[in-house]
């Protein structure tokens, strides 16, 4: 016959008179709280959340666009053009992210990355070499240059991919192109002078249009306003370098 056995189990936080008497003599560890469960908090209704600037400011793009025809925002004129400055900005700051750096380009994709451009972006080309020390020198002053003015697009190619049999001599070489069309060329370093520094390639670029662009200027800078903050830059990065030689002197 099989054996059974039983056990019996009382009510969860339940205690005997004779389990209670060994806690009290410190025979038996304390007895468990009983258990409770976290008071029920409902889930949050965006429906119910107050709409303000700090409601608009935490939407995506997407959800942005969704509340185009929102009734209440029909109602409150001032969150209605509230969400349309957030959804320009939003698109004005993706646009702005496609650059930032130089651009590696082939020959194939030149029309493609180049000539058919947006006619609102300014497009620099340099035609380059490996091995070649001045094309190293100009790449890095043109690195610095995409990262302070990502609404400019840098690219670079090699010279032969762009024109077959280019001479080496005219390297390196920039190409300035807006709408389609070339606005400007320089071929070979002593166009930028026997420094060639991130400022003074600058101040070459915008000798007759605004081709630098930072992105913070809305529908685009003007050439007075990129060539003044080009020299700001220049003359804060001269302090900079001078306030170092100085500490390095008081250091020695």
């Amino acid at each position: 016959m099989a054996d059974y056995h039983f056990v019996y189990k009382d009510v969860e936080g339940a205690s005997t008179q004779w389990d209670d008497i060994q806690r009290k003599l410190g025979n038996l560890p304390p007895k468990d709280p009983p258990f409770k469960p976290p008071p029920f908090t409902p889930a949050p209704d965006d429906d119910s959340k107050s709409k303000d600037k700090s409601w608009i400011d935490q939407k995506t793009e997407e959800e942005l666009e969704d509340l185009e025809d929102d009734p209440d925002l029909d109602d409150d004129r001032f969150l209605e053009e509230y969400r349309k400055k957030r959804l320009a900005e939003m698109r004005e700051a993706v646009k702005i992210s496609k650059f930032g750096s130089v651009i590696p380009i082939s020959g194939s994709d030149f029309v493609r990355e180049v000539s058919q451009a947006p006619s609102d972006v300014w497009v620099v080309v340099i035609l380059y070499k490996e091995g070649i020390q001045e094309c190293g020198l100009l790449m890095r002053c043109l690195e610095e240059l995409a990262t302070r003015y990502p609404a400019t697009k840098f690219v670079k190619i090699i010279s032969t991919d762009c024109i077959p049999n280019y001479p080496d001599r005219n390297l390196p070489t920039l190409l300035v192109y807006n709408n389609g069309a070339v606005k400007a060329n320089y071929a070979g370093m002593h166009n930028f002078g026997r420094r060639c520094t991130p400022e003074g390639v600058a101040l070459v670029l915008c000798q007759s249009d605004p081709v630098l662009n930072d992105g913070q200027s809305g529908s685009g800078p003007s050439r007075e306003d990129v060539i003044e903050g080009v020299r700001k830059r220049f003359i804060e990065k001269v302090v900079t370098e001078h306030e170092e030689e100085d500490n390095g002197s008081s250091s020695d």
